[in-house]
């Protein structure tokens, strides 16, 4: 039996439209990155290098935008994000316990506690069976097509090797955000606290770079040739039937 493919031609206005949806989108992805680290960051400058502010409340005040940030997030969507509330807890449990204890370093540490807690989740979820990162792993390689989406629910439900390499690429991002946090929280402790303020965002920005590079060549590439691979396969048989 013969198919009949239709094909809706692309409009040039939709093509024109195309890059300017990316950049928007790049545009909205990099926002929470400029108020969780770059403002906070140069909030401390401004205010213990500018207006004269001890290091504990330039710490304690650059970290309010983004607990705000946070605190808006769940009103204005009416539900509680898990990581979210982590990130919410760990900033006001480290502003607290900095105030009580008058340690600046406490307050730097408090920020490798949330990759910490979100690096043991991921690696708890891959000895569990359930890695955390398949639901971002997955629409980005099937893109939103139904046939690359049908051949991952296919690997995903019989093949070894697939769910092996969903596993990796979970556990790379949760061996790099641990790693991340003991690195972080020794240097909040030997190092001066202005040269960790930067410092601990360049550490960040090492293990996503990192986590990205080691995650796409023992995960990602396998899983995109495998979906290929299933894809070919599966237009084979119809081929061969029709």
């Amino acid at each position: 039996m013969s198919q009949l493919v239709v094909q809706t031609p692309v409009k040039s206005a939709d093509v024109a439209d195309a890059p300017q949806s990316d950049r928007a989108a790049l545009l909205g992805s990099l926002k929470p990155l400029v108020v969780d680290v770059v403002v906070p960051m140069a909030s401390y400058y401004v205010l213990s290098k500018g207006f004269g502010m001890s290091t504990l409340a330039a710490l304690g005040w650059s970290s309010v935008l983004p607990a705000l940030r946070t605190v808006w997030g769940v009103l204005r969507d009416r539900r509680l994000n898990v990581l979210a509330g982590v990130i919410l807890v760990v900033n006001m449990v480290g502003l607290l316990l900095s105030t009580v204890t008058g340690d600046p370093r406490l307050m730097l540490a408090k920020d490798s506690g949330i990759s910490s807690v979100v690096g043991i989740s991921m690696l708890v979820s891959v000895v569990a069976g359930k890695p955390l990162l398949t639901s971002a792993l997955k629409p980005f390689v099937t893109k939103g097509d139904a046939g690359r989406t049908a051949a991952w629910e296919r690997l995903s439900a019989g093949s070894g090797r697939f769910v092996r390499a969903e596993r990796v690429f979970t556990a790379v991002w949760g061996l790099a955000l641990v790693t991340e946090c003991v690195v972080r929280i020794v240097g909040a402790y030997t190092l001066p606290v202005d040269t960790m303020v930067w410092l601990g965002n360049v550490i960040m920005a090492g293990a996503v770079v990192l986590a990205v590079r080691f995650g796409g060549r023992l995960a990602v590439g396998p899983v995109e040739r495998m979906v290929e691979d299933e894809l070919a396969s599966g237009r084979a048989q119809v081929e061969r039937v029709a």
